[in-house]
């Protein structure tokens, strides 16, 4: 009985340890998100102080290509949204992830007070 408490909890473990990383893995992933978001609302803000007859350029590669200030807000525009629904996307990961952990976490607890009742019992 023991025995099968044990392999039960090592298993769980290996879950938990598992849902760990991928956490890590999520939030460092969001961190990066937010970055981008930052510097493309201080892009925005950057293109909004520019008159209409101003020349912007776009780095592709290495080459700055000319491109039409409306062209340039319309694109960081369409960035931040895409950005801002990752963001969105992975904070719901994060989330379920939390939830994973916390029910594993009661299932490890659990199995060890069920293993500790069995050891005193012996």
């Amino acid at each position: 009985m023991a025995a099968e408490i044990q392999k039960k909890l090592q298993k769980e473990l290996e879950v938990f340890n598992s849902l760990q990383k991928e956490y890590q893995k999520a939030v460092s992933q969001k961190q990066q998100l937010d970055g981008q978001l930052n510097e493309n609302k201080a892009v925005k803000e950057e293109l909004a102080l520019l008159k209409k007859d101003s020349e912007v350029y776009k780095l592709i590669g290495p080459v700055l290509v000319k491109q039409e200030l409306e062209d340039a807000r319309q694109n960081v525009a369409k960035r931040m949204e895409y950005i801002s629904k990752e963001i969105k996307r992975t904070d719901v990961h994060i989330s379920a992830l939390e939830n994973k952990q916390e029910a594993i976490q009661e299932n490890v607890n659990k199995l060890r007070n069920n293993l500790g009742n069995l050891k005193i019992s012996a």
